[in-house]
């Protein structure tokens, strides 16, 4: 089945989900932003297989999300490292740690991962603010416009 493209729509949402929507991108991108770089570290930490984890990281590298840096010339390797954009999609995948944190679970006993403060070892709960003002974001409060440059 051919996937439909949205890296042209009008929407920033829309944009987003052509740059991660592929299977397998957003944990191969977690791993990067924990600190995975070399190819066999995000192998071995998620299961993808190799011939998916090649693809995906090209693509990000190709979308300039990630830098493929060689490390080592015989035999060549690399390691990936973040852009600025990279580094910037730290965020969206908080917000998806947050929705599967609140919402994909059942109240069952068992180990999940979760997000920790180097500082003070607590766990931290996400919480999307207004840059500008400083506010909480909250759906009766927001609403889109068409910009036009």
């Amino acid at each position: 089945m051919r996937r439909t493209r949205f890296d042209q729509a009008h929407c920033p949402v829309a944009r987003t989900t052509d740059l991660l929507g592929d299977w397998w991108t957003p944990i191969v991108l977690r791993e990067l932003l924990l600190g995975r770089r070399r190819f066999n570290q995000i192998q071995e930490r998620t299961g993808v297989s190799r011939a998916i984890l090649s693809q995906r990281l090209k693509r990000l590298e190709g979308e300039g999300v990630v830098e493929r840096i060689r490390y080592e010339s015989s035999p060549p390797r690399h390691e990936y490292e973040l852009t600025d954009k990279g580094r910037a999609l730290w965020d969206v995948v908080v917000a998806m740690w947050q929705f599967g944190d609140e919402w994909l679970f059942d109240d069952s006993p068992g180990a999940r991962i979760e997000l920790i403060d180097r500082r003070t070892g607590e766990p931290i709960r996400p919480r999307m603010i207004d840059e500008t003002t400083g506010n909480p974001l909250d759906l009766p409060s927001t609403r889109i416009r068409l910009r036009s440059h």
